[in-house]
């Protein structure tokens, strides 16, 4: 038999350290064999103990390459001109990448056969292994980082006392059978890539930036960090009506919360591009990368149809009572609208969806206040801390058609002395009602916002 290396053979003289990485690119491509006892130009030099030989391989894949690739090796001795060799047998392995255990799933671990010699795999050619593997899921996919931390998500668990160990992790599939991670243990992971851009904008559209912000970490910390962010901004004003103060956020708290989950449970995570809120005056809106899933259409969401895209994703925040059940998000949004006239908005596009939520308190600053009007109250507690006197309803009532108030605009309203007008404001500064802008003659006062 003459031995000449080529893509699928390799001779080695004898057992090196060298030939886990020429296993392990045979397991990664089209398989190989590999002759023990034979010198690279194909002369036999043979082997005083092959079958010690072979136990020494068979140890060295087993200790030092996963997944475990023992099950797609074979082991022959041969005899050639009187010489004996050892004839390993590698197949093409089904749990590709196959990678050296201390270097991890990174291109110094992961070897490929080119030509006549193993090479490191490029990232490209990494991931289209995994993806050839695990399926075109990116949540169920092994993940490139194995050196992954959990303390947020760990926090989060024990607040809520939910159990968080290696069991855990494996049954919610953070970690598969082989105890690698997957790109669901990335997403909780304080290493998650993935992050949140927030922008907030003076007026109705992106002309002039007030505040910008991008939010990493673990899907947990940023669920928490985002939602401050934005509840931060959230403001509360006042409405009137007769004399009751009535105070309206300008967007509800539940419609937020459900709008966040949305944006990070149903996002597609195999595109690298930021999730993004955009915080105007009159709305704000949240893109989420990744359109409808195919076969549901828009009108199926708005029925509470769901088809999770990322259904390992959705069942831990389930776990953590973050979600109560599928489908119900988009109903909820829309339940707390719908006393109001403005209802949230939802835009498609084939990589895309938007859910825009309306500031119900939006119309305050175009002095238009119909549509901020609360229902017509039949009853009310006289001692109740939010009963107005006749003067401070006739203030507020004049301040809302006027934008502001001075105390001389005070003076002519309630034909009071200049005494009793400023006895009236400083009550008001004070009950949070009104808000001082201004010093001396300049001085004028806004419904607090």
């Amino acid at each position: 038999m003459v031995f000449r290396e080529s893509e699928t053979i390799e001779l080695k003289e004898a057992v090196v350290d060298e030939i886990k990485k020429e296993i392990i690119a045979f397991a990664n491509c089209d398989g190989g064999k590999l002759y023990i006892g034979v010198q690279d130009d194909g002369t036999v030099v043979g082997l005083d103990d092959p079958d010690g030989v072979s136990l020494q391989i068979s140890n060295m894949v087993r200790d030092a390459i996963k997944p475990d690739i023992t099950m797609f090796l074979h082991y022959e001795t041969i005899e050639e001109d009187g010489k004996k060799i050892v004839a390993v047998d590698i197949q093409r392995g089904t749990d590709r990448p196959y990678y050296l255990a201390k270097k991890g799933m990174r291109p110094e671990g992961v070897y490929v056969r080119q030509g006549y010699s193993a090479v490191p795999a490029t990232d490209t050619a990494i991931r289209h292994m995994i993806k050839e593997t695990d399926g075109d899921r990116f949540e169920a996919m092994r993940c490139l980082n194995q050196e992954l931390t959990f303390e947020t998500t760990k926090k989060e668990f024990g607040l809520r006392k939910v159990d968080f160990g290696p069991q855990q992790m494996r049954t919610l599939k953070l970690i598969d059978q082989d105890n690698l991670y997957s790109n669901l243990g990335l997403l909780l992971s304080d290493q998650c890539v993935h992050t949140i851009k927030v922008a907030v904008f003076q007026g109705t559209d992106q002309t002039v930036f007030k505040d910008r912000r991008e939010f990493s970490g673990s899907l947990i910390q940023q669920l928490k960090d985002v939602y401050d962010f934005i509840d931060f901004r959230n403001q509360t004003r006042a409405t009137i009506e007769k004399l009751l103060r009535i105070d309206v956020r300008d967007y509800p708290e539940i419609a937020v919360r459900e709008a966040l989950l949305n944006l990070l449970v149903h996002r597609d995570y195999s595109f690298s591009a930021s999730s993004l809120i955009s915080i105007y005056t009159d709305r704000i809106e949240f893109v989420s990368i990744g359109g409808l899933m195919p076969g549901i259409d828009l009108e199926d969401i708005m029925v509470g149809i769901s088809v999770c895209r990322n259904e390992n994703l959705a069942n831990v925040f389930y776990r953590l009572h973050l979600i109560e059940a599928y489908g119900t998000g988009m109903g909820k949004i829309m339940k707390a609208y719908e006393d109001m006239e403005e209802k949230p908005a939802i835009v498609t596009t084939k990589n895309a969806f938007k859910i825009i939520l309306p500031n119900i308190n939006a119309k305050y600053e175009t002095g238009n206040t119909s549509a901020l009007k609360a229902e017509p109250i039949t009853s009310f507690d006289i001692n109740a801390e939010n009963v107005l006197s006749t003067e401070e309803e006739k203030i507020l009532e004049y301040v809302l058609s006027h934008s502001a108030i001075t105390r001389n605009d005070v003076i002519r309203l309630l034909e009071v002395s200049t005494s009793t007008a400023s006895r009236i404001i400083r009550k008001m500064v004070k009950g949070n009602l009104l808000k001082q802008n201004g010093k001396a003659r300049s001085t004028n006062y806004t419904i607090v916002k």
